[in-house]
């Protein structure tokens, strides 16, 4: 903001005008004496000193191209009573008017809508008619800091489309671990598209196709028989406990209980801390909302998965509540022991993954 003043300061005026003034009320008293046997008393001056003083001050506020700007708020603050400031607004032709106003240095402030505010500074001389003559606010330079921030949703995408490239030795998915820190919450959409992305990877059906097949040369769950229609049943099955297994416990309860079901890699402290935590995030994990607690999802979905199990294995296999309490903690046991390999290896056989940064949990 820059000031715009008047010429300077006329001091040795002001300081001789008050000099008379003062002389000529102090001479008052003898001189009344000297021609008291001739005039009557002097009882009253006919008009204040006070009144006689005061002046104005008149201007006109205009833009750059010398438009007149009607309601721009002009505030007058005088030295001789610095805490009383008077405002106006100009009028329709630009012009302002403040009357009566007692003499000394005095500044004017005026603020417009759509220009910067400007300050000019004169000296009103006693009783005098003071024009400002035209002002010119500049026009406000606008100032626009705008700030392009990524959602939630599209960081946490752009993340889950990084684990989706995470393959052990370039070849088996690793899409549920995570070596982001503190990464954004999944949405309900994207933890089934990890959940899909992950049961319908060519991997998985080869994976499924080699261990129905290990349990086919020893005869494991007999009820299905030998043969391509053994073969065929026991990749049925085995497909149907990763189809269930991996969309109950990783989206849809995740989805209604609002937690991750990645795994968040630590890589950070003493291999105790480290293995401690492996073993503990197989029963607790990140809410959404980045705090810890009971690994519900997992939990209840591998128990539900187990009990689904019960409607296409042989009936001579299927030991009801118990076999399903038993798989449910063969499988947390399971989990942790995943962790400790995604701890402390599967990392170092994982190739093209970013520079990890230690997360602050």
């Amino acid at each position: 903001m820059h000031l715009h003043t008047n010429p300077p300061l006329r001091a040795g005026w002001r300081t001789l005008s008050r000099l008379a003034l003062c002389l000529a009320l102090c001479g008052l008293p003898n001189h009344a004496r000297a021609q008291q046997q001739s005039l009557p008393p002097i009882t009253q001056l006919p008009d204040s000193p006070g009144q006689a003083t005061l002046g104005s001050i008149t201007g006109i506020i205009t833009d750059p191209d010398g438009a007149e700007i009607s309601g721009a708020r002009v505030t007058l603050t005088v030295d001789a009573s610095p805490s009383t400031p008077r405002v106006v607004t100009s009028g329709s032709d630009g012009r302002f008017s403040f009357a009566d106003v007692p003499p000394g240095t005095f500044k004017l402030t005026i603020l417009a809508q759509g220009f910067a505010p400007k300050q000019t500074i004169g000296d009103l001389h006693p009783g005098e008619a003071y024009d400002a003559a035209q002002i010119t606010l500049p026009t406000a330079v606008a100032s626009i800091d705008v700030q392009v921030t990524a959602s939630q949703q599209e960081i946490a995408q752009a993340q889950i489309e990084a684990q989706e490239k995470q393959r052990v030795l370039g070849l088996i998915p690793n899409f549920y671990v995570s070596y982001v820190s503190n990464p954004a919450p999944l949405t309900s959409r994207q933890k089934f598209q990890l959940g899909w992305k992950t049961v319908f990877d060519p991997v998985t059906f080869l994976a499924t196709g080699f261990i129905a097949g290990i349990q086919q040369a020893n005869n494991s769950f007999p009820g299905y028989g030998q043969g391509a229609q053994g073969y065929g049943k026991r990749y049925a099955a085995n497909y149907g406990d990763a189809l269930f297994g991996t969309m109950i416990g990783n989206a849809v309860l995740p989805s209604i209980l609002k937690q991750d079901p990645r795994y968040f890699y630590k890589g950070t402290g003493s291999v105790r801390s480290r293995a401690l935590y492996a073993i503990a995030t197989s029963v607790i994990c990140k809410g959404d909302n980045g705090h810890w607690q009971p690994n519900y999802s997992g939990i209840l979905g591998s128990a539900a998965a187990g009990g689904i199990s019960n409607l296409y294995y042989p009936a001579a296999d299927r030991d009801g509540a118990t076999l399903t309490i038993e798989n449910t903690l063969i499988g947390i046991g399971g989990t942790a022991i995943a962790n400790l390999f995604q701890e402390f290896l599967i990392r170092k056989l994982t190739p093209n993954l970013p520079e990890f940064k230690s997360a602050k949990n």
